[in-house]
């Protein structure tokens, strides 16, 4: 059974890993409608971006690489929206950028793993950072056939498309299910040892 955050952190919004997982469903996921996705990436990438701006601690560590690639997910991703609306599909400038997405998605998702995994590493639960560690690694070596595909390079048949959204959907999961750990909070400093975020 998948344990969320605690119940009182909704009384004090949303935690920073919580906005993490859920941004990255929204990105991932795709729910159309006429070929609309009424899941915005922009938004999903934004909100990304929010959860790593409250993580971030200075200006070079992995928190604020991770929020400045999701930054830069958002306006690639509204400026696919914008050539979605101005020209056709099958442009050459449209299949750049959807490649650009794909690889940039890849990037994002190693990005924000990576300070992830070290932060609970470092909180002491190790058995979750290894989990986090492999599917991030999965998820990239699966994800790599779409980004080849958006090129015309290979052919992303459906064995590997289940299991890069199979993958990515554990990952997700599993990020939402430790958003309540003390070592994913913003004020959390591994040399607490009670491990509440130190004040």
């Amino acid at each position: 059974m998948v344990k969320g955050p605690p119940p009182e952190s909704a009384q004090a919004g949303l935690l920073p890993v919580t906005k993490i997982a859920i941004g990255l469903a929204i990105a991932f996921v795709a729910l159309r409608i006429n070929g609309f996705d009424l899941l915005l990436d922009p938004v999903g990438w934004g909100l990304c971006a929010s959860g790593l701006a409250q993580l971030r601690r200075s200006a070079d560590d992995g928190f604020d690489r991770a929020h400045g690639m999701a930054v830069a997910m958002v306006w690639v991703e509204i400026a696919s929206f914008t050539l979605s609306i101005a020209g056709p599909s099958d442009s050459p400038v449209r299949r750049a950028v959807g490649a650009l997405i794909a690889a940039g998605a890849l990037a994002a998702v190693w990005l924000v793993a990576d300070p992830v995994v070290r932060r609970v590493r470092s909180g002491g639960d190790a058995s979750r950072a290894a989990l986090l560690d492999v599917l991030r690694w999965a998820v990239v070596a699966l994800g790599w056939p779409g980004v080849l595909a958006e090129y015309g390079y290979a052919a992303l048949g459906p064995v590997v498309t289940v299991a890069c959204f199979a993958t990515v959907l554990s990952l997700i999961v599993v990020l939402y299910a430790s958003a309540g750990l003390a070592s994913l909070s913003p004020g959390w400093s591994p040399d607490v040892p009670t491990g509440r975020p130190a004040s």
